[in-house]
């Protein structure tokens, strides 16, 4: 095989993950709906969902750095995507043992897994071909993300919310126990499918990347990290631009994790059906992308991020006092908003930073943990308030750090 032919198969094989974990990111957004009906659990717990797969990305995203330094992109492709195929292979147990725990815990493990392939999947995409394709190569196999996303919402609204008992969480309490728990085992039958459909389409997917023989590429920088820490704790744009991802993320998690939620309650649909919108969202935010990105060769990147933080919030505003399908369409339109906050974040942050670049983007994929903590506190207010409209008050402090940063990062 020649060297372009190796590089092509490689292309190849590292693009369809990144359609399977968007997939796989976004299946995860519906399960607060799926978990909140089947076990019966309020906001807050619902929202654990959240936690255990962000934090994973948190507690794994340095590590990732070092292992595929120690060793090469294909070995780190090869652990992220084993750890993605256990997490959903555990789905399988822990709908027969009905523990809500036990899901958190194959979460945990199928995100630590997508944290992996992550960190490996994007620079090993650079690696691979000519310099000069390089960031063509990368925006192209970024492109199946989103399509894997809206794909794995599909699959979700099909597979999961849709088999889900209408049984509410008032007639689940005064069920005999018996038949309570034949319910819920349907239920959960439905929630453990599709994840071990993917994972057995993973399993041939780790075996032909296994085999195959794709370029060795290895990340040959040195690492410095207590000198490269030393310099970033004092640069104050990097600093802000954690704290903004970090909130940009804790209020994106938020709006998508509670869509579902919202619409069913607004519209007095159920999940199945309120999911579409959902799907609705996450086109928005596809098409907003490319908008966006023309959008910025005329914007200042920090500048269009601080209309973008503005716009997110006069549209969430208009969601909590609004109702029916105006909120419903005030909500959907924050997608619009967030589209192209994540990347711009990020490249503004990491400007100027040299040889800390690295260190320094480890640091902003870290960030991802607000999508563990704030969406927390939004299932909280939500129980406190007995409202999900008030809610989300929580992304919309948010996106205000959002609009912050846009403005130091505009002025230095």
């Amino acid at each position: 095989m020649t060297k372009n032919s190796r590089n092509a198969l490689a292309f190849v094989l590292v693009t369809s993950l990144f359609f399977m974990w968007g997939l796989a990111n976004n299946m995860t957004d519906t399960l607060l709906a799926a978990f909140k009906r089947v076990l019966s659990l309020t906001d807050f717990q619902t929202s654990f969902v959240q936690s255990a797969f962000y934090g994973a990305y948190f507690c794994l995203a340095l590590p990732a750095a070092f292992l595929i330094k120690k060793y090469s992109y294909k070995t780190g492709i090869l652990i992220g995507l084993g750890l993605f195929i256990a997490g959903a292979l555990l789905f399988y147990p822990a709908s027969h043992s009905m523990v809500y725990g036990h899901f958190l815990l194959a979460l945990f493990i199928l995100a630590g897994g997508l944290s992996i392939l992550e960190t490996a999947a994007n620079p090993y995409i650079l690696e691979i071909g000519s310099p000069e394709t390089a960031t063509k190569r990368l925006n192209l196999a970024q492109s199946f993300n989103p399509i894997g996303s809206i794909s794995g919402v599909i699959l979700s609204k099909y597979f999961i919310l849709s088999k889900l008992d209408l049984a509410s969480m008032e007639e689940r309490g005064s069920m005999d126990i018996g038949m309570l728990q034949e319910i819920q085992g349907r239920e959960l039958q439905a929630v453990m499918g599709p994840y071990v459909g993917v994972a057995l389409v993973l399993v041939v997917l780790w075996l032909i990347i296994f085999f195959s023989t794709m370029p060795q590429a290895k990340d040959n920088d040195q690492l410095y990290l207590k000198s490269s820490f030393s310099r970033l704790i004092q640069n104050k744009n990097y600093l802000m631009s954690v704290v903004a991802q970090f909130f940009y993320v804790g209020a994106q998690i938020g709006v998508w994790s509670f869509t579902i939620r919202y619409v069913m309650e607004e519209l007095s649909i159920m999940e199945a059906d309120a999911s579409t919108y959902y799907i609705a969202a996450l086109v928005v935010f596809l098409i907003s992308r490319f908008i966006c990105t023309y959008l910025m060769s005329y914007i200042q990147p920090a500048r269009l991020l601080q209309i973008l933080s503005v716009a997110a919030m006069l549209l969430l505003g208009l969601a909590i006092v609004g109702s029916g399908y105006f909120g419903v369409i005030a909500l959907i339109s924050v997608s619009a908003c967030m589209s192209l906050m994540f990347p711009t974040i990020f490249g503004l942050g990491l400007k100027g930073l040299g040889e800390d670049t690295k260190i320094g983007g480890a640091g902003l994929i870290m960030a991802i943990l607000g999508g563990a903590v704030l969406p927390v506190f939004q299932g909280q207010m939500s129980d406190y308030t007995g409202s999900i409209k008030l809610a989300f008050i929580i992304p919309m402090v948010c996106f205000s750090v959002v609009y912050y940063f846009g403005r130091i990062s505009k002025a230095s």
